[in-house]
């Protein structure tokens, strides 16, 4: 069913995770409250590992930025585990957060507590893209490491193998047009030669500025979106043609 995608000059398939691979529910029913659960425990035992020192430095550039912005966030010296979920409580987009959710998350995959959740169609999409020649990736603000985690271990089994990178915040913003050409310049691609599949208008709308194609989600629990119209829908990946 992807030939279309060919014939179009498609070359890439861009993902978003949160209610287009893996139900919302999921991430805010399970992800994020064993993070907040598991995060001060998670800073006593690992502060002094290299990788919670770096997302700590984040943190505190963040925190010296809602500062200056005017905001009112926990002092981050007196306690980290309050400033962290004060982020967690706005749904900020931290990346310094998103690091240490990663880090914690990553405790809860290897240790059998956590599984990673996929709608039953992705994976047999993921497989027919691959066959058809299409390179498959992720853009999500979760950190790489996060999303690396939750498709490796899904019921379907480790589908990591049929991704070829994870981007991250680190390429910029999910709702700024720059993003999306970065995307498009690290897999060696024009944008018009990248699908970009978002539950979300607004990251559409970047992405379409930016010359990609795009679909827009709509999964079960995914959040009416102002200017759907807009976009070509899909209900499953496997009209994703």
């Amino acid at each position: 069913m992807s030939s279309g995608l060919r014939a179009r000059g498609i070359a890439a398939v861009l993902l978003d995770i949160e209610g287009t691979t893996t139900p919302i529910a999921f991430v805010h029913d399970v992800l994020f409250p064993f993070a907040r659960r598991e995060l001060a425990g998670f800073l006593r035992s690992e502060f002094a590992t290299p990788q919670v020192h770096a997302a700590m430095a984040r943190l505190s550039d963040e925190h010296a930025a809602d500062l200056a912005r005017g905001d009112a966030p926990p002092p981050l010296a007196d306690d980290a585990v309050a400033y962290a979920h004060w982020l967690m409580d706005r749904d900020r987009k931290s990346p310094g957060l998103k690091d240490l959710q990663g880090l914690i998350w990553e405790r809860g995959y290897r240790s059998g507590q956590l599984r990673g959740q996929v709608y039953p169609d992705v994976p047999a999409a993921m497989r027919r893209w691959r066959a058809d020649g299409l390179e498959v990736a992720i853009y999500s603000s979760g950190s790489a490491l996060a999303q690396r985690l939750l498709f490796e271990s899904t019921a379907a089994g480790d589908l990591t193998p049929m991704l070829s990178r994870f981007f991250d915040t680190a390429m910029g913003p999910k709702r700024a047009p720059d993003s999306y050409f970065r995307i498009a310049g690290a897999l060696g691609r024009e944008p018009r030669q990248i699908l970009f599949v978002s539950d979300i208008v607004d990251e559409l709308e970047a992405a379409r500025a930016a010359g990609l194609d795009t679909r827009l989600s709509i999964r079960p629990g995914n959040s009416p979106q102002c200017g759907a119209e807009r976009f070509v829908a899909i209900r499953s990946f496997d009209e994703v043609t």
